[in-house]
């Protein structure tokens, strides 16, 4: 089943865009952002998922006079992705559909919106989605991490992380030149980066072995010094840690 997005900056029109598209059985879920700097957001949230994680978008029902950066812009924009998501126009002006086209738009939807003509628009999304596995054109870096800071996507290198800290459905990654907060889970990192030398030490905590400066004991508690910060040990992971550190020793 579908997973859209709405863009739209006029209220009414996005929640009835929103309460057709949740009505149609081909899409599981839909949710709205009011503007191309939102979207742009959650559209990142999505590639940092995956697409099959609980975040990917699979098509973008997008309006063209939006404030800020238009429809046009965004949709110019997710060409440069990897596996862009797809993009059906829904607007009230007629003048860009070759412009929409000329983006590899799915279709172009004009306001006001009937639901039989957007039922077709999703049967198209739904079938190109269907078709076959969109495959990234470049395999994502193993070697680096996006992260947004102040608007501006920079790339922490994964060697330089110290430790992990789980904040819910964010991780905090460590460095020794500051934090960087990220939205994915504790467990994906641990899975993702277990062959490059990170282990679990707490429900909170991942450390990359290599950063580990101290193992210490005190009265039946064991804790490491990581980056200049002292971390716990919880129990469960002591003995493996121990175990570990020992190998490479």
């Amino acid at each position: 089943m579908l997973r859209a997005l709405a863009v739209d900056d006029e209220r009414p029109s996005l929640e009835e865009l929103l309460y057709l598209l949740n009505a149609d059985p081909r899409v599981g879920s839909a949710e709205g952002a009011g503007d191309a700097t939102e979207a742009l957001r959650r559209i990142n949230r999505a590639l940092e998922s995956g697409p099959g994680g609980a975040e990917a978008i699979d098509v973008v029902f997008l309006d063209i006079q939006l404030p800020g950066l238009d429809g046009l812009d965004l949709a110019r924009l997710l060409t440069g992705f990897a596996t862009p998501p797809l993009v059906v126009f829904v607007t009230a002006h007629e003048d860009f559909a070759v412009q929409a086209f000329d983006l590899k738009a799915v279709d172009y939807v004009l306001k006001p919106v009937r639901k039989e003509r957007l039922a077709e628009a999703i049967r198209r999304a739904d079938e190109l989605a269907c078709a076959a596995p969109r495959i990234p054109v470049h395999e994502p870096d193993p070697d680096h991490l996006p992260v947004e800071l102040g608007g501006v996507t920079r790339f922490v290198a994964v060697d330089d992380i110290t430790h992990v800290e789980a904040r819910g459905d964010y991780a905090r990654l460590h460095t020794d030149k500051g934090s960087h907060l990220v939205r994915i889970p504790l467990s994906t990192l641990e899975e993702r980066w277990r062959s490059r030398g990170f282990v679990r030490i707490h429900r909170r905590h991942l450390v990359a072995l290599r950063h580990i400066g101290e193992l210490r004991l005190d009265a039946g508690t064991v804790s490491v010094l990581v980056g200049g910060e002292e971390l716990q040990v919880s129990r469960r992971h002591t003995r493996e840690l121990r175990n570990l550190l020992m190998r490479r020793a």
